[in-house]
């Protein structure tokens, strides 16, 4: 997918997510979602690293995971700000855990975007092995703007409905 695919993906992907925090925390849901959607082409930095092939390791489950590790670390490392933990479907984690998570999911957002065309993502990189689903090309751009047209509809919907009222 191109950015407004990613970005649709993105918004997407974190609306369930979103939904589960806006009740009682709106402005955590509202940092979650900057930072899953500012991770929303992160892993096409590959196109400006001239060592790293792109759809490479940046896009698969260990890239995912060591962003997600970065996240934890930046979490654990603003830890003294006095932040609440985190509840998400009764589940209730530290701010680091939350961040790490928002890391990875980020990343495997734009990997969901990947999957779907016929180039897919080698999710199990160094494995040769590459899983796509060939729904559309990369560069469709109905598909694009369809997808940044239903993440933005859906993350609305889902903060609307989560909002107390």
């Amino acid at each position: 997918m191109y950015r407004n695919g990613h970005l649709g993906t993105s918004l997407l992907l974190y609306a369930p997510v979103g939904y589960l925090l806006v009740g009682s925390r709106p402005l955590l849901a509202l940092l979650g979602g900057v930072v899953v959607v500012s991770l929303a082409s992160f892993p096409d930095i590959d196109h400006r690293l001239p060592v790293v092939s792109h759809r490479g390791v940046t896009h698969s489950l260990l890239f995912a995971a060591g962003v997600g590790v970065v996240g934890w670390v930046a979490g654990t490392l603003l830890g003294g700000l006095a932040i609440q933990p985190v509840t998400l479907g009764g589940t209730t984690v530290s701010p680091a855990l939350f961040l790490g998570f928002l890391g990875a999911y980020g990343i495997l957002a734009h990997l969901a975007g990947d999957v779907i065309t016929p180039a897919g993502v080698p999710l199990l990189w160094p494995l040769s092995t590459t899983l796509s689903l060939s729904v559309v090309g990369a560069d469709n751009t109905v598909a694009n703007y369809g997808l940044l047209v239903a993440g933005v509809l859906a993350t609305g919907a889902a903060l609307a409905a989560g909002v107390p009222g």
